[in-house]
């Protein structure tokens, strides 16, 4: 009989190239990684990794023993698949992250409907505004809003997001309305997580650099001080939708107003996407589609 002591946490150190990350991902200590893996080595009587303070590297027979194992592992994972999605009952943890405003009122909602349908699924939603790492962190799929960066991972578009540059009707009647972007110089422009803003001018991108006195690094506080006249704001739809069709908001220089981009999902390449997280990014499509 197999001892498959060690074995998982090999793995996640091989592919996080981390102790440190592959004890999150584990949801263990760092102490109980580096035991593990000792005994295995101990067990198999051969060295599998070259450790330092700065690197990890596999030996020769480290990176034989990491191929044969992650196949091993890879149809273990594939059988617990076909069986749960000849069940039609997916089970396990769904690990989320998702920016913070987004998550709150949009995919949590979702999520937990999702919840309803497969009722042996646990969660582990994590709302940041910062990018995390998915293979790293352990997690099975992420929100980005946005452009995207070039990477590794899979990505479906959930849907479309408008940048709006909007203003109260109050701080337009004391300041007035800019017709161009040279205007915005002489407005107070608040700045949120970036120190710029992004136009499209006869086709071509244009930036405006923002050298306000007013910063924070959430939406809703942008929005608040929209709404009470301090300033100009630029937000995504999904922040001043409903402020803008009641008037409390009024969207300024359109025309220079960038293409929509998008909302995503990503998750790590599989070839076997597990039925839980093909479940969930099809619900999600369809229901933000």
């Amino acid at each position: 009989m197999t001892n498959w002591d060690g074995i998982n946490e090999f793995i996640s150190v091989v592919e996080t190239e981390s102790f440190t990350a592959a004890a999150r991902r584990l949801e263990v200590s760092v102490a109980h990684v580096s035991r593990r893996i000792s005994q295995l080595e101990d067990r198999l009587g051969a060295k599998l990794l070259y450790r330092t303070t700065r690197k990890l590297r596999l030996t020769e027979v480290g990176q034989l023993y990491y191929r044969h194992t992650r196949k091993v592992l890879d149809e273990l994972a594939e059988a617990e698949r076909l069986v749960s999605a000849m069940e039609g009952n997916p089970v396990g943890r769904l690990r989320i992250t998702a920016p913070v405003y987004y998550g709150e009122r949009f995919l949590a909602p979702l999520v937990n409907d999702f919840l309803l349908l497969y009722p042996a699924l646990e969660l582990d939603l994590v709302l940041t505004n910062q990018t995390v790492d998915l293979v790293q962190e352990g997690f099975d799929l992420a929100i980005r809003l946005g452009t995207l960066d070039s990477s590794s991972l899979m990505c479906r578009k959930l849907a479309r997001r408008t940048q709006y540059l909007c203003a109260s009707p109050a701080y337009l009647a004391g300041h007035g309305t800019p017709a161009t972007l040279a205007d915005l110089s002489r407005h107070r422009c608040l700045a949120g997580t970036v120190d710029h803003w992004r136009f499209v001018e006869q086709g071509q991108p244009r930036s405006f650099r923002l050298g306000s006195g007013w910063h924070c690094n959430s939406g809703l506080a942008l929005k608040d001080a929209a709404l009470k006249g301090l300033g100009i704001v630029q937000l995504p739809d999904y922040y001043v939708q409903e402020e803008l069709g009641r008037g409390e908001l009024v969207s300024l220089l359109d025309q220079y107003r960038l293409p929509d981009d998008g909302i995503w999902v990503l998750y790590p390449h599989n070839r076997h996407l597990s039925p839980k997280v093909r479940l969930l990014v099809d619900f999600l499509v369809e229901r933000l589609g």
